[in-house]
């Protein structure tokens, strides 16, 4: 019984393996290292969003301080609504990402 079940699983598998687009080549976007919600929780999406971006540059700064990044400099914000800075975090220097919903991403 152990070994039928091993074998379905194994076709199954393979099957859904091999249902995968190929990969495209060329550069694409970076994905975002981490990215955390307004609660400092994970982001499903993995994305931020671009809208139209109600923080002034004192409260992005303040964001994304209250999210553990210290030392944020060039702060700037995009045609897209996002906020972009370099910060430190973990001992080590990241760019950092806001959007309007409060999201922040590092790579």
């Amino acid at each position: 019984m152990r070994l039928a079940f091993a074998a379905v699983a194994a076709v199954a598998l393979g099957t859904a393996v091999r249902a995968q687009p190929a990969a495209t080549a060329g550069p694409g976007p970076a994905a975002p290292v981490a990215v955390v919600g307004p609660g400092g929780g994970p982001v499903s999406t993995g994305a931020l969003a671009p809208g139209a971006n109600s923080f002034t540059e004192g409260q992005a700064r303040a964001r994304i301080e209250a999210r553990g990044f210290s030392d944020v400099t060039d702060l700037r914000e995009d045609d897209r609504g996002i906020w972009h800075a370099v910060a430190r975090h973990g001992g080590r220097r990241v760019e950092v990402m806001l959007d309007y919903r409060g999201n922040i991403a590092s790579k």
